[in-house]
């Protein structure tokens, strides 16, 4: 092997180790937007090969070959056509330069909106929590039947509607801000924030927006 090709090898080396280590958010959007592949098996892509005329990837088991047009005429192009690559999948998915990677959990007052709504959940589940011989009954509406027999009445109409709501905003929340930051469905950071959301509500919409806020001044000040 000549000491180009040799060079050349270790480019392409170079390469794929650090897109399968650190872009795979990138490699999902090639696929889906190039190869067309739904997220469910897009998901986990990885390169297998690369070339100077295409990119061999492999998900879910699938091997796809997505085509370099025109051809790159040296391996000095690649960063930059994989980063063009990346702007087109973005644009023509319609999500964002913004790709959130981590949780962020309640701290501070989210936490006590977090136990405050669980804590409705948790009362209101069931009309016997306001009958005689339940735990809450017995110690602390024994002397009150009069506010246990208002909390019986209304128990549907509290329980139901909280939890139709919460289904309702957790789905807006996947599809306007999981989705769209390329969170990748059903995984465990996919679950952390839509189990989070279907107990605490709102405020996790507030919590996600200001973390997007956040990486955007991070990659802002990095340009600079």
């Amino acid at each position: 092997m000549s000491d180009s090709a040799a060079k050349d090898a270790a480019t392409k080396n170079r390469i794929t180790k650090h897109m399968n280590a650190d872009h795979q958010d990138s490699l999902v959007r090639y696929l889906e937007h190039f190869a067309y592949l739904p997220p469910s098996l897009a998901r986990g892509a990885r390169i297998a090969d690369l070339s100077l005329d295409s990119l061999t990837m492999v998900s879910s088991g699938i091997h796809t070959v997505i085509p370099l047009e025109p051809p790159m005429t040296s391996w000095h192009e690649a960063r930059e056509r994989l980063i063009n690559m990346d702007n087109a999948a973005i644009a023509g998915l319609g999500r964002s330069d913004i790709t959130v990677k981590e949780y962020s959990p309640p701290a501070g007052f989210d936490r006590v909106t977090l136990v405050i709504t669980a804590s409705m959940f948790l009362v209101f589940c069931t009309q016997r929590n306001f009958e005689s011989g339940s735990l809450l009954y017995d110690n602390l509406l024994v002397n009150a039947p009069a506010t246990a027999s208002f909390l019986h009445t209304i128990q549907p109409w509290v329980f139901y509607p909280l939890v139709l709501i919460h289904i309702m905003e957790a789905v807006h929340l996947e599809r306007s801000r999981l989705r769209h930051h390329s969170i990748p469905r059903w995984s465990w950071l996919w679950w952390s924030y839509v189990l989070t959301h279907l107990v605490e509500g709102a405020p996790s919409f507030f919590r996600f927006d200001r973390l997007v806020e956040r990486k955007k001044r991070d990659k802002e000040k990095a340009k600079h």
